[in-house]
């Protein structure tokens, strides 16, 4: 049988992430005229059509269906990327004017969120034929086969980066690539020489954007203080930067996170989002909950998903198939990294990337894409020792 914990766990959180988004909506919804259950209602659907899927997909013979699933995945979330950019503005929703979503007349469909999930796969399946060996490699071969994965990250970069405008997306996927290829058997040498590639090619994009430069330069008008109090008082002084702009979300998440104190205002009496951050129910979700909850019902929301990962990483352990188990630590990556990167730039320690808390932030295209992945892990789990798993 399938692992029903993590079943029951990430439908939970899921369920916790659709009473917020009623919650956290309340301004945009009146704002705009919508009903009061405008967005809980499309994020309550989402969440049914994410358990039914990963209900389905864990009935799944894993041996006979996985490759097929993956393969598909991997190959229409490319062409749904590529092809969004020919469709008619009509048919597409954009974000600083970079095309994101395509618009459905029910739904908005973001192909960036199933190409993680294919991307993933792809690494699975391939690491798994040419890494997972005994067999001690030089760095010179190390990097003739890490070449294609290399074509491929180019390949991500482009649709996602350039096209969509979101580094977000791409240094989470550079961050998933590096450390599968650790489990997959890769050495540190090479992910050295992956690590310095990628921070040269993240600093080119942002030197080269004008829109990255001024939320960097936002970042450390919130940051600089706490940097530069570990230095010299003199030190301290030359470097300090004066005009900078003021760090609009970070200023009033962190607000909303210490007005929040330890039990909360209480469901639905939070002030961050009455005008301060009306979108607070997609990417600032964690400062909402926290005014709202408390850090008690933040750090209950921490356990649950460090229970997950356990879960996760446990299914992983268990794997007798080398691509099933570097396929559940991919997945655990997707997860932990997305929930790391988006707390640490709300709370300004760094720049806010605009990734979404996986199961929790408003949209369905995240929810439902990250449920086909645990879908297909709980596949994986049905095919290992019953006793070894919970029925």
């Amino acid at each position: 049988m399938a692992d029903s914990r993590l079943f029951y766990a990430v439908t939970l959180l899921s369920c916790i992430g659709a009473v917020m988004s009623y919650s956290l909506a309340a301004y945009i919804t009146s704002h705009n005229g919508y009903t009061h259950f405008h967005f809980f209602v499309r994020q309550i659907i989402a969440v049914i059509c994410g358990i039914l899927l990963m209900w389905g997909l864990s009935k799944l013979d894993v041996e006979a269906h996985f490759k097929r699933i993956g393969v598909t995945i991997f190959l229409l979330s490319i062409i749904l990327m590529v092809g969004m950019h020919f469709l008619p503005q009509s048919f597409v929703s954009s974000a600083g004017g970079a095309k994101r979503w395509i618009r459905l007349s029910f739904i908005s469909l973001a192909p960036s969120e199933l190409f993680k999930i294919g991307f993933v796969y792809f690494l699975a399946w391939s690491f798994s034929r040419k890494f997972v060996s005994n067999v001690q490699l030089s760095i010179k071969d190390e990097i003739r086969i890490f070449i294609p994965y290399l074509l491929l990250f180019i390949v991500a970069v482009v649709l996602i980066a350039v096209l969509q405008n979101d580094l977000g997306q791409v240094i989470l996927l550079a961050l998933t690539l590096g450390v599968m290829l650790l489990f997959a058997g890769g050495s540190l040498r090479l992910l050295g020489i992956i690590f310095l590639g990628t921070i040269s090619t993240a600093f080119l994009a942002i030197i080269t954007s004008p829109h990255r430069i001024l939320r960097v330069k936002s970042w450390w008008a919130s940051a600089q203080d706490s940097v530069l109090a570990l230095l010299p008082q003199g030190w301290a002084e030359n470097l300090r930067v004066s005009g900078l702009p003021e760090p609009y979300q970070i200023y009033h998440a962190t607000n909303a996170m210490s007005n929040g104190g330890f039990f909360g205002s209480g469901l639905a009496e939070g002030s961050i989002k009455l005008g301060f951050l009306s979108d607070v129910h997609t990417d600032i979700i964690l400062a909402g909950i926290t005014e709202e909850l408390g850090f008690l019902g933040l750090f209950g929301i921490m356990l649950l998903f460090g229970y997950i990962l356990l879960l996760l990483f446990r299914i992983a352990n268990r794997a007798a198939n080398k691509m099933h188990y570097l396929f559940c630590i991919g997945v655990g990556l997707l997860i932990g990294f997305s929930l790391i990167i988006n707390a640490f730039g709300i709370s300004g320690i760094t720049p806010v990337k605009g990734i979404a808390v996986p199961f929790l932030s408003y949209g369905g295209s995240s929810l439902i894409a990250n449920c086909i992945a645990i879908g297909l892990v709980l596949a994986i789990s049905k095919s290992q020792p019953q006793t070894q798993t919970s029925s």
